[in-house]
């Protein structure tokens, strides 16, 4: 016999030691972005609540009341609050309904 030619063959154990050191240094970077990431959050979360406390405001979203500037800044409505919806008065309301009865009796006769 001579000596072996070409690479070595790939010893199964070895192949998941490695993939397993590869994981835990994917997963170490990970939590070290999450940890800078948090403390990216709570830098920008005391600005605003610096820049909020500067210009009257109370909360997130909430601008003064007597605040110009705020009101042309204003989001037309926030995404988490409740969209008020017009109210109809009873005349349109019926208005409405014997609209509807009417064309659902035309379509009813065009059968």
């Amino acid at each position: 016999m001579g000596i072996a030619r070409g690479r070595p063959r790939k010893n199964p154990d070895d192949v998941l030691i490695r993939s397993a050191e590869l994981i835990g240094w994917a997963l170490g970077g990970i939590e070290r972005e999450i940890v800078e990431t948090r403390s990216r959050l709570a830098a920008l979360t005391s600005q605003a609540a610096q820049l909020r406390k500067r210009i009257g405001i109370r909360g997130p979203g909430r601008p003064p009341a007597a605040s110009a500037l705020q009101a042309e800044e204003a989001p037309a409505a926030a995404p988490n609050r409740k969209r008020r919806r017009r109210k109809m008065s009873p005349e349109a309301r019926k208005r409405i309904s014997e609209m509807m009865k009417k064309r659902w009796a035309e379509r009813k006769r065009a059968k």
